[in-house]
Order: C-alpha cells, then sequence, then structure tokens
C-alpha cells in the first residue's frame, strides 16, 4: 500500500487557527500603537501650545512699555498695565514696544495688547493704534483655560492692581496663574519691560 504524504483536514484547521490567531494578536498591537501615536501626539500639541503662550506673554511682558493708552471713549487709563477690575473686562491690557513694520506703515512701533478669556479660550487681541481703536480679530492662545489671577510684583510686594509712580511706571514682574485642563493649576512668572 502507497502511503500519502500531506496534511489532514484537522492539522489544517489547526494551523489556520494559529495563524488566526498571531493575526488578530498582531492587529491589536497594531491598533494600540496607532491609539498611543494619537494620545502623544495630542498631548506633544498641548504642549506646544502651552509653550507658545508662555513665549507671547514673555515677549509682550518682557517689551511692555511705560505708556498709557485711550479708550474709545477717550478716557486715559490710570496705569500704563492693567488687570481686570470687573467681570468681562480683559484679563491683561498693556503697549509693548518692538512692533516691527516692514510695509513703513504710518504708525507707532508701539503696539497695544490685550488679553481676554473667553468662555475657556484665552485669547490675545491687537490694536492698530494705541489710542480709540477697535481690536482686531483674536487669537486664540489655549483653550480649557479657567480660574485666571493676575498679580503684579513691585519692590517685593504683590498686588492685585499696580499702582504706577513717576520712578516706577511699569511693575517688576507679573505673576499669573491659570487652571489648564489636563495640567490643572499652572503659575507662571514673567519679568516686566527687562527687569528695571
Amino acid at each position: 500500500m502507497k502511503s500519502r504524504s500531506g496534511f489532514t483536514l484537522i492539522e489544517v484547521m489547526i494551523a489556520l487557527l494559529i495563524f488566526a490567531l498571531l493575526a488578530a494578536a498582531g492587529v491589536l498591537v497594531l491598533s494600540q500603537s496607532i491609539d498611543n501615536r494619537f494620545v502623544v501626539k495630542a498631548s506633544t500639541d498641548r504642549t506646544a501650545e502651552l509653550q507658545r503662550l508662555r513665549a507671547t506673554l514673555r515677549a509682550d511682558l518682557g517689551q511692555a512699555a511705560p505708556r498709557r493708552v485711550r479708550a474709545a471713549n477717550g478716557q486715559p487709563a490710570t496705569s500704563p498695565i492693567l488687570a481686570a477690575e470687573a467681570p468681562g473686562d480683559p484679563l491683561l491690557v498693556l503697549v509693548r514696544a518692538g512692533w516691527s513694520n516692514p510695509d513703513g506703515r504710518p504708525r507707532a512701533s508701539l503696539q497695544r495688547v490685550e488679553y481676554r478669556l473667553v468662555e475657556d479660550r484665552l485669547e490675545r487681541r491687537i490694536y492698530p493704534y494705541l489710542d480709540g481703536a477697535r481690536p482686531g480679530p483674536p487669537q486664540v492662545l489655549y483653550q480649557g483655560v479657567s480660574a485666571p489671577t493676575l498679580a503684579f510684583i513691585s519692590d517685593g510686594a504683590e498686588t492685585p492692581r499696580f499702582l504706577p509712580s513717576p520712578d516706577r511706571p511699569l511693575p517688576d514682574a507679573v505673576r499669573l496663574d491659570l487652571t489648564l485642563e489636563g495640567y490643572g493649576p499652572v503659575r507662571q512668572l514673567f519679568v516686566v519691560g527687562g527687569g528695571r
């Protein structure tokens, strides 16, 4: 009698079952690595947004200028750097130097900047002119912001409102506390105007 070489049906079924288990495990590992990639990307994007927020605040406060501005109604501001006093007020308003003018427009090199919390977004607006102008469109710096508090540090003392004097037109530093979604409470300290 001749012997037949080959696989029985049971052997083929067992081989297919093993291959299916290996393929399922591979798909599971691949899908988890893709999910992890998206989680890491979202976390990296969030950290990059926070770094951009810090860099923008550092640049604006580091170039703060002791120039007061007038509101749309013509009333002068009490200080060159202001914090919110009532709900709906901007979180921070200041004038900064260093506004480049590559196209030679007839305007100052100073720029009025406003930070405002709208719903849960921290927005930055710039004004085309220092006095009496309306702000431009908002630039959303960070989403998921709540409980902002601002303090001014001058001569080692911390106050919620800065009152300028002739010899000290700007505070030494500004402390900004925010609660950020995904991070919790974040405290930031910025030197004002190069730390005169």
